[in-house]
């Protein structure tokens, strides 16, 4: 008997003191990752937010077995964010829709969740109608005309089903049900409540393809709105993404379990924990750059310098030369040589080899 089968579906129950104690370290772990950030200035916020939302992205369709091109997803997102495009890079139709999803998920995350907006977000996953080399229903709930819709692994002739979903002659009722619960919270933890909803709505499964992406999109859109903001700073989708088979293996268990819920509270609040504390290493690059920033706050940089220090530390490949600094700053071979002499000079810039090998480092 799968959960949605039971008579008391969807009235979902936990322990509450098995899980008191992790929520409690999760939202310790949100308030201290959100004043972190706070400390931040606007341009490295922005910058932060870009980071998590493109990893976000990327992972989120990883998970479905889909590889994304990394430029193109923060291109998308930079351009919608009104941040640098990234030199005008030509993103394909599939991107721009799993973009547009996201956004519109945490960006409007205090607006109404409705059916129309759901359709719209499945159908900017699928701006083809197809699904890889298979064609769907884009923007219309399944309709079960090929028979079940069931999660399957295993060769062709050795499936072994995982999960089978309700009857699509149900889902108007199922999904009327779960966005009324959406729209119209109980007095339950937001964070408790993106948990739940992700369970709810991937048991459901209203589409023929995307449940999971949409669903992790509406796990973002009331995390956002538990934290009353729409700036990201971590991802949940990166680390279902480290944790895979762990997350099926819950879902899969909860799915043919009974209306206590508590195992999945506990592994999702895990991996929300996990999440949290891992952004420091996709924010790395830009924490590095608020730490350089503070630390020669009261330095005076010309436009020149701040643009390529700002290059170097963003990740620059390669070594970083005289010509290169002319080339990044847009300036004569004169002017760079006076920059990066001023820096050596004030003890920021470090020379490394001689001759044709000269190479500069940041004095650390």
């Amino acid at each position: 008997m799968y959960i949605y089968q039971r008579s008391s579906w969807p009235e979902f129950t936990w322990n509450r003191e098995k899980i008191l104690k992790l929520l409690s370290e999760v939202k310790f772990s949100q308030g201290l990752l959100l004043g972190k950030m706070e400390g931040l200035d606007f341009d490295l916020k922005e910058e932060a937010v870009l980071n998590v939302l493109t990893q976000d992205v990327l992972k989120s369709s990883e998970i479905e077995g889909e590889a994304l091109n990394k430029e193109q997803v923060r291109s998308s997102i930079a351009r919608r964010l009104g941040l640098d495009a990234g030199g005008g890079i030509n993103v394909e139709r599939n991107v721009e829709g799993i973009v547009e999803m996201m956004l519109d998920a945490t960006r409007h995350y205090d607006e109404p969740l409705t059916k129309d907006r759901l359709l719209g977000w499945h159908a900017s996953l699928f701006p083809t109608g197809y699904s890889g080399m298979h064609k769907i229903e884009a923007a219309k709930f399944r309709d079960d005309k090929n028979g079940h819709m069931q999660v399957v692994s295993c060769p062709i002739g050795k499936e072994k089903v995982h999960y089978q979903a309700p009857d699509a002659s149900v889902l108007d009722i199922e999904v009327s049900r779960f966005l009324d619960w959406i729209n119209n919270p109980k007095e339950i933890c937001g964070v408790l409540a993106a948990g739940i909803a992700h369970l709810w709505f991937v048991t459901i499964h209203p589409f023929d393809d995307g449940n999971g992406r949409i669903a992790r999109a509406i796990t973002d859109m009331l995390l956002a709105k538990a934290e009353n903001t729409d700036q990201r700073f971590y991802s949940v989708s990166a680390q279902i993404r480290k944790d895979r088979k762990a997350y099926y293996d819950i879902l899969e268990k909860t799915q043919k379990g009974d209306m206590d819920i508590t195992n999945w509270l506990v592994c999702y609040l895990e991996c929300l924990h996990k999440a949290i504390e891992n952004t420091e290493e996709a924010l790395s690059i830009v924490f590095n750059k608020a730490n350089f920033w503070h630390k020669y706050s009261i330095v005076t940089f010309n436009d020149r310098q701040k643009k390529v220090l700002n290059r170097f530390l963003d990740g620059f490949e390669g070594n970083l030369t005289s010509s290169k600094w002319a080339k990044i700053s847009k300036s004569s071979q004169d002017s760079a040589n006076r920059d990066i002499a001023d820096l050596i000079e004030k003890n920021i810039l470090t020379k490394i080899g001689s001759g044709r090998s000269t190479q500069y480092v940041i004095n650390t």
